[in-house]
């Protein structure tokens, strides 16, 4: 080992400390990186596909209250069976619906305005009514009516409503 001289060692850099990363610290740094947005999308994906369901069912719910509120602002009928008169259909011009109980059985695939238009985008969707005499306190079942009504939307999204309408005395 020869001595260094006092000129060589000036003329020798110091070295520096150490700056930057090194390739297996960037490789582990990737990893994790890949690790953590993988989860987030997955996470994410799982939320995107739930986030139509509130939809469907407000649809759902939307279409339902319409019917039930339709059937109930009819008149309560004077001794009528279950269901409508011979002739009569809910999107009839001529001989519509023309009381609560007219409204028991009425099916549709797809829904249609009370004209009978149908809904572009609720054909996807089916409604069905049922009604039936129904006593609530005093009220006799011959002056009550129970209405039901089940809309069945996209993926088997189901909302049911129901509603009492009573023969006004007076």
């Amino acid at each position: 080992m020869w001595p260094r001289s006092e000129a060589t060692r000036i003329q020798t850099p110091a070295r520096k400390t150490q700056r930057g990363t090194s390739l297996v610290e960037l490789i582990v740094l990737i990893v994790v990186v890949g690790i953590v947005v993988t989860a987030a999308m997955g996470a994410l994906g799982t939320l995107s596909v739930r986030s139509a369901d509130p939809l469907v069912q407000r649809q759902a719910l939307a279409v339902a209250q319409s019917l039930l509120d339709e059937a109930l602002a009819q008149p309560t009928p004077d001794g009528d069976a279950l269901g409508p008169e011979p002739g009569e259909s809910r999107g009839s011009a001529t001989a519509p619906f023309n009381h609560v109980n007219d409204y028991n059985g009425y099916a549709t695939t797809g829904i249609r305005n009370f004209d009978g238009t149908p809904v572009a985008a609720l054909e996807s969707y089916n409604a069905n009514i049922s009604v039936r005499p129904q006593a609530v306190g005093n009220v006799p079942a011959a002056d009550g009516w129970w209405v039901e009504v089940r809309v069945t939307g996209p993926g088997g999204a189901e909302v049911v409503l129901a509603g009492w309408h009573a023969r006004l005395s007076g």
